[in-house]
């Protein structure tokens, strides 16, 4: 029966190589790996099955994910991160789509626990501020939540820095010259909408500028809502000189709103985003922004999920990366 050392040898690659092609336990590159299968498949190797690895070493090398439901690509563009992370890691990735449905995602979470996933992900707004059953069931899995509201469990935490996002949003239209300034903000019961929103008042506040509730206008994420929330200002009597919204596709949305009423962006009104979604760049005017650390996000859940198993008795921890403001054309200077 062929070992790893003959495969090794025909393959011209050291033994450890093969070790990682055949389990996937690091990144080889394609060519390498395809010697390295080429010969497996020539001495007719045959690979232990991952059931039987994942009971030898009491884990299945694989993460579960569970995602909120919802058009924006943000979410997208972070799993790509976590999926990357867990492939260069050796591991597997299960993700679930909550529908936006709280019932599905407590049968999601505990669909993923009793598959024994070695750590799991949560990235829902769903439950946000309401206790999840079973977790107590399964005290040895580590968890990390993106993004969340106050959870009741222990748990490490990936987030962006949203209070210094909304702040650094609106100095920026500020530092362009504009004095009047509105807000579509996010979905208040959610603390990213709240920390955003917040940032852009102590903005205003710590410039001597007042604001003006008929331009601010609570909306959902989604394009419709920014569509809605700038029609809301416009129908007020009149429009402020910029607008930031809490996320690119309510800006989006405001975006074509403004076109509807014939308000020229940013020559009428300036409009600044946040994310910096990947279609940020293609839209006319392509939007100034907030970038939030998308990939890195999903790269730093998998890194902390690793070091909990790595150490299970360390604490908890929230990590927290920096948002940059980007510069393109939807921002006039005054």
């Amino acid at each position: 029966m062929a070992t790893m050392k003959d495969i090794a040898k025909r393959a011209g690659v050291s033994t450890s190589t093969v070790s990682h092609v055949i389990n996937n336990t690091r990144y080889v590159s394609e060519a390498i790996a395809e010697k390295v299968n080429q010969a497996a498949k020539e001495l007719n190797y045959y690979a232990p099955s991952a059931l039987a690895r994942s009971l030898k070493v009491n884990r299945t090398k694989t993460f579960g994910m569970l995602v909120t439901t919802s058009t924006n690509p943000f979410f997208g563009e972070v799993v790509k991160g976590v999926e990357r992370s867990c492939y260069h890691n050796g591991y597997s990735l299960i993700l679930c789509n909550t529908e936006g449905d709280a019932e599905r995602m407590r049968a999601s979470i505990d669909t993923l626990l009793q598959k024994r996933v070695d750590g799991l992900i949560l990235m829902c707004s769903t439950l946000e501020g309401e206790r999840i059953e079973g977790f107590d069931r399964y005290p040895d899995i580590p968890v990390v939540v993106m993004d969340w509201g106050p959870i009741d469990f222990a748990c490490d935490k990936i987030q962006d820095n949203s209070y210094q996002g909304g702040y650094l949003a609106t100095q920026h239209l500020i530092d362009c010259g504009h004095r009047q300034i509105g807000c579509i903000s996010g979905p208040l019961l959610k603390q990213q909408a709240q920390r955003r929103f917040q940032g852009f008042k102590d903005a205003l506040r710590d410039a001597g500028l007042t604001e003006n509730a008929d331009w601010m206008v609570e909306a959902d994420f989604e394009c419709e809502g920014g569509y809605q929330g700038l029609q809301a200002i416009a129908a007020s009597g009149s429009l402020p000189s910029a607008i930031f919204a809490g996320n690119d596709m309510m800006a989006m949305g405001a975006i074509n709103a403004a076109n509807a009423l014939g308000i020229r962006v940013p020559e009428d009104l300036s409009i600044m985003g946040y994310d910096d979604i990947h279609l940020a760049k293609f839209v006319s005017p392509s939007l100034t922004t907030i970038h939030q650390p998308k990939y890195r996000l999903g790269q730093a859940a998998v890194e902390t999920l690793l070091h909990k198993l790595d150490d299970p008795q360390s604490d908890s921890q929230t990590v927290q990366l920096e948002p940059t403001l980007v510069v393109r054309e939807s921002v006039k200077r005054v």
